[in-house]
């Protein structure tokens, strides 16, 4: 049982790590986002990937640890959660320590992921909005004004100025 606390205190910590820089990978997006520059966005993106990647390589690792404790204490694997094994381990104090501040530091991480992801979605929503309304804005600059041509009984005759927005030109 020791080796396998052992091994699930590792794997934590390394998803610590492995969040951590998933952190300092989004925290370095938001000025890339706020410039627009796509090339970058795209470069760190891709580094996000490589991370996600060995992050959840260490999930199937801690699920596979955790199965494995749950054998070995005859529980059901999906009653077993970290705040579980601290509370059963609280006659190994050096265990639990390390189990419990490796569970904190889990937590805060992905709190602060959580954080940065929705102010990176927030950015790229308000984004995403600042091109619609530049596309709006060209398509109204498109549309020409209607003359001032009246009939006799005072009806609106006019046509619009300039090409229709829907022609083509095969001139160009």
């Amino acid at each position: 049982m020791a080796s396998l606390m052992e091994n699930l205190i590792l794997i934590l910590e390394n998803e610590v790590s492995e969040y951590e820089n998933l952190v300092v990978l989004s925290t370095q997006k938001t000025p890339v986002i706020v410039e627009g520059n796509l090339e970058a966005l795209q470069k760190i993106t891709d580094e996000e990937q490589i991370v996600v990647g060995r992050i959840q390589h260490l999930e199937r690792n801690r699920e596979e640890v955790i199965g494995d404790i749950a054998n070995v204490i005859n529980k059901d694997v999906n009653d077993l959660k970290l705040v579980n094994l601290i509370e059963m381990l609280r006659d190994r104090p050096q265990e639990s320590g390390r189990l419990a501040k490796v569970h904190d530091e889990l937590k805060d991480v992905v709190h602060r992921m959580e954080r940065l992801n929705e102010q990176n979605r927030e950015l790229i929503q308000n984004a995403l909005e600042m091109i619609e309304f530049d596309m709006t804005v060209v398509q109204s600059l498109k549309a020409a004004p209607q003359t001032a041509n009246y009939t006799k009984g005072a009806y609106m005759a006019g046509g619009t100025m300039g090409k229709n927005a829907g022609s083509f030109d095969a001139k160009q």
